[in-house]
């Protein structure tokens, strides 16, 4: 055990989770993964009540947090809120949606603003990327960047990189993300045209459109209304077999939106899944993306639909070429992502407001 971890093993720690079951990814990578494997004990924080340490998600009501005095405060900020235009108009609404629908009890219809708040009154900030951390250091000056912990998903790696008749890719996500395929269409499709291909979506199979509980959508709909003109296999989204799904294709994809600054400010998380599997995987060039492609020595960070062409081409027609990016990119994670890194990360966190 760390010596953060026994220090946070004699306090008590409060967590603000995704769900209160702890059961959706944010909560199983990255705090609630960390506290089980350190084995600290903590409970779902309220914020009445007087805590030595509260872990804020994501989900946190940061309109009360931003005002707690009775302990230290750590923000698990893994998006890039603050990237957000202020012209955006979903984001001039985003604090009076919270409000109306009861998620932050206070009004703060600045979203922007109550985030910088909720920053300048951690004590610890965590954060996902570069871009993030020099964002967030305006406001507090204790900011750390720590990943997620596949260690539960991964449980197979891909040994063969031979390709049947029909070239299978993957993409694995989120349902309300799925529309990030439609960016890649016409390289889809015009790789359709001189290949038999097939798409397998990996995700949940309904979501809620709105706040993450209003206006739900079945994930079928979606995928089938994307038009993309191949076949498509959804496939729910399980812990125990996501790894074998994704093993049985011969190729990943990450798409996002480059011209989006939230979607682009993305951190390599979904990237490093794949790669810890062993997976073949093309992606946009976002910031943390191409850092991710560079750092392991590879060359499929697209900018354009003709680099997703050429990519995807290149990967169909080379078993070696496939074999050695699944190498490659699982050699970077295990080298510069590992568990025991991660569990370290989050142990220097924890040191850095507990040290006296």
């Amino acid at each position: 055990m760390s010596a953060a971890s026994n220090t946070l093993a004699g306090l008590r720690v409060g967590y603000v989770p995704y769900s209160a079951s702890l059961d959706l990814p944010g909560d199983r990578r990255r705090f609630a993964s960390y506290a089980q494997q350190r084995g600290i004990r903590f409970e779902l924080a309220d914020p009445r009540e007087r805590y030595d340490v509260v872990l804020l998600s994501e989900r946190a009501d940061i309109s009360v947090w931003c005002d707690y005095a009775k302990g230290k405060i750590v923000y698990d900020l893994i998006d890039s809120y603050l990237a957000i235009p202020r012209s955006d108009l979903k984001g001039q609404l985003r604090g009076l949606a919270k409000f109306l629908t009861r998620q932050h009890r206070r009004p703060r219809l600045n979203h922007w603003r109550a985030i910088e708040a909720m920053c300048r009154r951690a004590d610890a900030v965590v954060c996902t990327t570069a871009e993030q951390k020099r964002e967030i250091e305006k406001f507090c000056s204790n900011v750390h960047i720590i990943l997620d912990n596949h260690t539960a998903v991964t449980r197979q790696v891909k040994k063969d990189y031979r390709a049947g008749k029909v070239f299978q890719l993957v993409w694995e996500g989120l349902p309300a993300t799925l529309d990030s395929l439609w960016l890649i269409k016409d390289a889809l499709r015009a790789f359709g045209r001189q290949h038999a291909f097939a798409l397998n979506v990996v995700t949940d199979p309904f979501y809620y459109r709105y706040l993450g509980r209003y206006g739900r959508r079945n994930t079928l709909d979606i995928v089938r209304g994307l038009g993309l003109g191949m076949p498509v296999t959804l496939h729910e989204w399980n812990e125990t077999i996501c790894a074998d799904i994704i093993c049985k294709s011969d190729a990943a994809i990450i798409p996002l939106d480059l011209h989006d600054p939230f979607a682009a400010g993305k951190p390599e998380n979904k990237l490093l899944l794949f790669w810890r599997i062993g997976m073949p995987t093309v992606v946009s060039a976002s910031p943390a993306y191409a850092r991710a492609m560079a750092g392991a020595g590879l060359n499929a960070a697209c900018t354009s639909s003709d680099d997703w062409c050429r990519t995807l081409e290149f990967l169909l027609t080379q078993e070696s070429a496939r074999a050695e990016a699944g190498r490659r990119g699982r050699a970077y994670a295990e080298a510069n992502f590992s568990e025991v890194q991660l569990l370290a990360r989050w142990d220097a966190m924890f040191a850095s407001i507990l040290t006296p």
